[in-house]
């Protein structure tokens, strides 16, 4: 399998809307040929926009100085767009239909050795492969929103999908300096998604019961546990809770305690009047900022932090 350091030279980006142009721009970074599809006559623009956009930022975070953004062209036929190609990263819309189509003809012309990598959120590969000549190459290659930015990347073997096929995908995504977990066993929403779901569940749950207002819920995080999440996981983050005895000791200490907490977690129905809590709530804790401009500051801030992480080792 095409996957090693030096073995891919050409990405097939198989969907470029916002996820899709977000890779192709990270790609281009590393000094890759890009090559797009989309349906959308949009698509190109969207593209160019995201490129020249977010350049100046990826050359800041590691880009290759031979890195040449006009090296792309866009193809709308997806069959087309993948010849030639070394790797493929599809990012088409969450629907099930939808990617197996798709990844259907791709598979159809593509050499077996090249890896197709699907960017859904939580679908399985399993089930995305099953029209496929060749499903041992069909894997999740699931990166966070934006894709430029964020490092993980998380890589989901199908049913009959290969293990050569997942250690070429992780080393193809080493290489270029993303940060790829393996998960070992295909579950809805892969890891990352469950975890957000799990803590939004609790979050949503406490702002229903009137415990705190959504801007103190949202602030409960951002202000405390997730400045020490952009270092460290909750495995880790417990372990030094544990003082000197590490894990160990707070196992003993702490445990009965969270159990406790587990214990009396809701479970919220969101209706309508949730909802409208929610809207409201997240109106007023962000000034009625737009999601644009959220977004460029939460961008702004990433950048700061993943230089922060670079230069700290």
């Amino acid at each position: 399998m095409r996957g090693e350091a030096g073995t891919v030279k050409r990405v097939a980006v198989i969907g470029a809307g916002t996820i899709g142009a977000s890779w192709a721009a990270f790609f281009l970074s590393r000094g890759l040929e890009v090559v797009a599809s989309d349906p959308s006559p949009g698509a190109p623009d969207l593209i160019r926009r995201m490129v020249e956009e977010a350049w100046p930022i990826l050359a800041r975070l590691g880009g290759r100085p031979d890195a040449d953004p006009a090296a792309w062209r866009f193809e709308a036929d997806p069959a087309a767009a993948v010849a030639g190609a070394d790797f493929v990263q599809e990012s088409a819309p969450e629907r099930l239909p939808i990617k197996q189509e798709l990844l259907s003809r791709i598979d159809a012309v593509l050499p077996a050795d090249v890896v197709i990598s699907s960017s859904t959120s939580g679908l399985l590969a399993s089930r995305l492969s099953e029209t496929c000549r060749h499903p041992e190459r069909v894997l999740i290659g699931h990166p966070f929103n934006p894709p430029h930015l964020i490092p993980l990347v998380e890589v989901v073997g199908g049913a009959k999908g290969s293990p050569e096929a997942v250690a070429a995908a992780m080393a193809f995504y080493r290489s270029i300096g993303k940060h790829p977990i393996e998960i070992r066993k295909e579950v809805p929403g892969h890891l990352a998604n469950r975890l957000q779901a799990a803590l939004w569940r609790e979050a949503v749950h406490l702002v229903a019961e009137g415990v705190a207002s959504v801007a103190d819920v949202d602030a409960a995080i951002s202000e405390g546990p997730g400045l020490r999440w952009a270092l460290m996981g909750p495995h880790t983050t417990f372990h030094l809770a544990g003082g000197e005895g590490g894990m160990e000791h707070f196992l003993h200490h702490l445990l009965p305690a969270l159990e406790s907490w587990w214990m009396d977690l809701g479970d919220p129905k969101v209706n309508a009047a949730v909802q409208q809590m929610l809207v409201e709530g997240v109106a007023e804790g962000t000034g009625g900022a737009t999601p644009a401009e959220l977004a460029r500051r939460r961008d702004a801030a990433l950048v700061r932090l993943l230089e922060a992480r670079r230069s700290s080792g």
